[in-house]
């Protein structure tokens, strides 16, 4: 029997979740975008992703108003992948799934994401332990953690070896 296209028999808003952000690639150049990457051969060196496959993911995220396309350079044109509030909507699913990697796949703590107003790191809901807040996405500091590789290759690694707000456009 040949596997689904779609989930149209399930009624649920997981299935529904899914045919937005369910296909490989996708929730990185989510996460990226999050991180603050806009460029598309950022997203390309990054992420390592054959460029039809990133074309496509871009496309279909800005069609679904995840990411929007906006244009940074009239000649050549250029556009950059602006991440929209449908998509930092998706952040708290991300913190929770990174959380469950480092727990049960990876166990290293390849970066850490502080409130930025107090330096406390935070709880697994995105809440300030401290401040007793659910940090907004904007106030949430990233820095490399310790099993982090120092080294890396590609510049938008490098780059994100500096900590830095979460939406801040990177600068590579």
């Amino acid at each position: 029997m040949a596997l689904g296209k779609d989930y149209a028999t399930q009624e649920c808003s997981i299935a529904d979740a899914l045919e937005i952000v369910g296909e490989r690639w996708t929730l990185l150049v989510v996460r990226d975008a999050l991180f603050g990457v806009r460029r598309y051969n950022d997203f390309l060196v990054h992420l390592g992703i054959p460029r039809a496959v990133l074309s496509a993911r871009l496309q279909k995220l800005t069609e679904r108003g995840v990411l929007e396309k906006r244009r940074y350079q009239h000649s050549p044109p250029r556009d950059e992948y602006v991440i929209t509030a449908r998509g930092i909507a998706l952040w708290p699913t991300l913190r929770s799934l990174g959380l469950w990697g480092r727990e049960h796949v990876t166990g290293a703590q390849l970066r850490s994401f502080r409130h930025a107003g107090c330096r406390t790191e935070l709880g697994a809901y995105g809440e300030c332990p401290a401040c007793g807040v659910v940090v907004p996405v904007e106030d949430v500091l990233m820095e490399p953690g310790p099993a982090l590789d120092t080294n890396p290759t590609d510049p938008v690694s490098r780059a994100l070896l500096t900590p830095k707000r979460l939406l801040e456009p990177l600068s590579v």
